[in-house]
């Protein structure tokens, strides 16, 4: 229609008074028509002023402004009145999850403290089962509790009788020390483990 930039911005004031009142004033079809009406007709909503909106189009021009409002806006007021007054249902298309599995008992290091449980629930649902070998030494000490006797009465002698200060010191020095090395290199080893594990943690929340 060759609209002046006026014209243009009183059409869009047009077209957003019209959303307006669908959208938050729920007014029938009906009603927007009878509003439209009143508008170009240059009598306002309130029937008590003029209005301004369309003050400048001639007849022509209003004409055509009401012939592409009933094609576009009134033609599909129902599909309006549902897109803003209807809940709908979300589709979702898809989905990424992350899933921890749990880990072997025979784990290089244990869980963090949130992660830990009661000791009644894991014996009574992580531990293992007890073993063949286990189950049979039970028996073996069950059927034959004389055999602990001799331990006992051996027990009472003096392990240490014929070392002197020194060699059990010695000996004491040398398995303290290897205990202690084996002990480092271990906890060396499980905090190497678990900086892995917790580089790569760090990683995949990087990359969620």
């Amino acid at each position: 229609m060759e609209f002046s930039i006026i014209q243009y911005s009183k059409f869009m004031t047009l077209l957003n008074m019209l959303i307006h009142n669908l959208k938050t004033l729920h007014m029938s079809l009906e009603d927007s028509i009878k509003w439209l009406g009143e508008v170009m007709a240059e009598i306002g909503p309130t029937h008590s002023q003029k209005c301004e909106q369309c003050n400048v189009f001639d007849i022509k021009q209003a004409n055509a402004i009401i012939d592409y409002l009933k094609i576009s806006l009134f033609q599909h007021y129902k599909l309006y009145e549902f897109m803003f007054f209807s809940a709908r249902e979300e589709i979702v298309i898809g989905t990424e999850q992350v899933i921890e599995v749990v880990r072997p008992t025979g784990s290089p290091f244990p869980d963090p403290l949130e992660e830990g449980i009661s000791f009644d629930i894991y014996s009574t649902f992580t531990e293992p089962p007890p073993t063949l070998d286990t189950e049979m030494k039970g028996l073996d000490q069950e059927q034959r509790p004389e055999e602990s006797q001799p331990e006992t009465d051996t027990s009472d002698v003096d392990p240490l009788v014929g070392f002197t200060i020194e060699d059990v010191k010695s000996v004491l020095g040398q398995v303290t020390e290897g205990i202690l090395m084996g002990i480092q290199t271990e906890i060396n080893e499980k905090l190497q483990i678990q900086e892995e594990a917790f580089n790569a943690r760090i990683e995949k929340l990087k990359k969620a």
